[in-house]
């Protein structure tokens, strides 16, 4: 009798489990689709064409080409920021003299000295930062946002 309750106790379980399985499959896989009944339509018709006048039309413009514009360059003692890079690299100054640092590019930067002489913090596009170089030596200097970005001034 054991055997017997033991037996169809297993059955039950299984068609429930079953059971459960295809009601699951089928919630997960049913898409329902609706038809609709196509309606007739016209012929497509063709739009009128202008009739040709002879009044002056104007010329057609040259389509606008994507050519690469150049950085915009220093001049005498100011450096410029533009395409992630301090142009020009390099720039050797008198004692006394005050040098600019022009952000041309579209993201801030910043202008700081390594070995912490000056710091303009973030620069905006369009910002100028200035300093004025009072001891001679070499001021190597970077972004800290981008630190790829590495230049040097010398003092004379």
């Amino acid at each position: 009798m054991q055997k017997t309750y033991a037996h169809t106790a297993t059955k039950a379980w299984l068609c429930l489990l079953v059971l459960c399985l295809v009601v699951l499959l089928a919630a997960c896989g049913g898409t329902t689709t609706t038809t609709t009944a196509s309606t007739p339509t016209t012929a497509p018709t063709t739009a009128p064409t202008a009739t040709p006048t002879s009044a002056p039309t104007t010329a057609p413009t040259a389509a606008p080409t994507n050519t690469p514009t150049t950085a915009p360059t220093s001049t005498g003692n100011s450096v410029s920021i533009a395409n992630f890079a301090f142009s020009p690299a390099s720039l050797t100054v008198k004692v006394g003299t005050k040098v600019s640092w022009t952000n041309n590019d579209t993201v801030t930067h910043t202008v700081t000295a390594n070995k912490g002489a000056f710091n303009a913090g973030p620069l905006a596009p369009g910002s100028t930062f200035s300093f004025t170089f009072t001891k001679a030596g070499t001021y190597s200097y970077h972004c800290n946002i981008h630190p790829s970005m590495m230049a040097t001034i010398v003092v004379q």
